[in-house]
């Protein structure tokens, strides 16, 4: 058997699929304006969602971190590579959950996948517990949830009654519900307050993935527990910090002993080397900035933004999604059309993201328009015209 052949075979039949994926080479910080492949473009494909990744502070507070601590940790967080910065990272972020989590600890992990695969294979550790996992969960979790030992089921996207039905139903000895907070592809929100009335009603955990939230939704921007205004014990919270906080790494929070069961039993978590400390020290200038005057006004413009994008789309044929998120699908369906989509925009300076199964259901191929704080009104503006015009002239 020719190994080669058969792996040149498998992308054969990717690309017949219009489902080859490419990497672009970017110069610069991460803006809406990049050099990208050695040309000009407007981006609307970063999570960067508040404009922090080039923020001015964030920048130094990184370059302060690396004279402090280094450009490395050395070792993992429970032999050597435990920073002061970590441990100051920790204790903020621990704070930012307090009004929604009792006895709040936080556990900072090196990325978001990470920390999902750390959360489901640390208390999905037996075959007697049940895993809840909803229809449109991001991949870590869907990846957290087969590296359990536990059981899974699926329950339809939103679905608060079947699932209750489920949780009713189940004799596990740990029932684990786990969602994301805001779908990644749709940039819509999971219904947080019924499915924490059906986890408290059947002793269940409910595990939030807020990737897309923390920072953007809630008045302070503490994310998806804010904006519902929800507490309790049964809350396991995972926020990314390499979004809208726009350094990099995760976060755990939840009762101070859910993280210390992660300290002991979280494979992801004991086995990799920590972070560079001077991460999260500019994650702690990040969090001030999220957290204070500027960061609410760059929630608000982002919103703003949001509101100008969807009142100046006049798409007939194709779909926006429901979304009052800085995620605004445009549904179109064919993996072709999609890619013939976004070449069009490249064409115009524009860079639009075509989204293909599997990351979403065959069919419902599309553009993942993403805003930031950094973007301007004549950004999107621009980026509405050309859409509209586009739709248009599509065949």
């Amino acid at each position: 058997m020719d190994l080669i052949a058969t792996i040149d075979r498998q992308l054969g039949t990717l690309a017949a699929r219009s489902l080859t994926r490419r990497r672009r080479i970017t110069d610069g910080a991460c803006a809406p304006r990049q050099l990208v492949d050695g040309r000009d473009l407007l981006a609307f494909c970063s999570n960067d969602y508040l404009g922090l990744a080039a923020h001015p502070q964030v920048i130094e507070a990184l370059r302060e971190g690396a004279q402090l601590y280094g450009a490395g940790s050395g070792a993992s967080h429970l032999v050597s590579g435990h920073s002061r910065a970590h441990h100051l990272l920790e204790e903020t972020l621990a704070e930012w959950m307090a009004p929604h989590l009792e006895q709040a600890r936080a556990l900072t992990l090196c990325t978001g996948y990470m920390a999902n695969l750390a959360i489901l294979s640390a208390l999905g550790v037996d075959a007697d517990a049940m895993i809840f996992s909803e229809a449109l969960n991001h991949a870590s979790l869907i990846d957290g949830a087969r590296l359990a030992k536990a059981g899974v089921t699926v329950y339809p996207h939103g679905d608060v009654e079947t699932l209750t039905q489920r949780l009713a139903a189940s004799s596990a000895s740990t029932k684990i519900v786990v969602t994301d907070s805001v779908f990644s592809m749709d940039g819509d929100l999971a219904p947080l307050p019924a499915l924490l009335a059906a986890c408290e009603r059947h002793g269940a955990w409910l595990v939030v993935d807020d990737a897309h939230g923390f920072g953007v939704l809630g008045q302070n921007g503490r994310g998806a527990l804010e904006h519902f205004g929800l507490r309790s014990r049964n809350l396991i919270y995972m926020g990314t910090l390499g979004k809208a906080a726009g350094v990099g790494g995760a976060f755990v929070a939840a009762h101070a002993s859910v993280i210390e069961l992660l300290i002991q039993r979280a494979r992801p978590y004991i086995y990799t080397t920590a972070c560079p400390p001077a991460l999260a020290h500019a994650l702690l200038a990040s969090l001030a900035i999220m957290g204070g005057d500027e960061g609410a006004e760059r929630r608000a413009h982002l919103a703003r933004l949001v509101e100008q994008l969807r009142g100046s789309l006049r798409l007939e044929r194709w779909e926006l999604a429901a979304s009052t998120t800085p995620i605004q699908p445009v549904i179109i369906g064919s993996n072709d059309a999609a890619l013939h989509a976004a070449s069009r925009l490249h064409e115009q300076g524009l860079w639009v993201p075509a989204i293909r199964p599997p990351t979403v259901a065959p069919g419902t191929a599309r553009l993942r328009v993403t805003l930031s704080a950094a973007h301007a009104t004549d950004d999107v503006a621009r980026l509405a015209q050309a859409l509209n015009e586009l739709e248009k002239a599509a065949p």
